[in-house]
């Protein structure tokens, strides 16, 4: 299993309503994506507020193997959310971290 863990450093003027569609339209995902187990969405509670760099809300997909996360990495749809995301976060593609993780 991969689990795909996206950390985001929203804009300050970014709304808790734009955030939510943007993760409402990454959660339909699921829907139309082969290999796609889980998907789930936190905020960073951390208290080590130098160490979090901002970085205040996270996301994760959980799929079955590489190939399924491939495909979602490549899916059109996927694309459009994530560049609707990278314009409400600061510092454009910096405003965004990725880490994927074999579990």
């Amino acid at each position: 299993m991969i689990r795909h863990f996206v950390l985001l450093k929203f804009d300050s003027a970014t709304s808790e309503e734009v955030k939510q569609a943007l993760f409402a339209d990454l959660d339909a995902l699921r829907g139309h994506l082969p290999g796609v187990l889980d998907f789930q969405v936190r905020k960073n509670v951390a208290v080590e507020a130098d160490l979090i760099r901002g970085n205040h809300d996270v996301f994760w997909f959980d799929f079955d193997d590489e190939k399924s996360r491939d495909i979602y990495l490549e899916d059109p749809a996927h694309q459009a959310v994530g560049g609707r995301i990278i314009e409400h976060v600061t510092d454009g593609i910096d405003g965004v971290t990725v880490i994927d993780m074999v579990l």
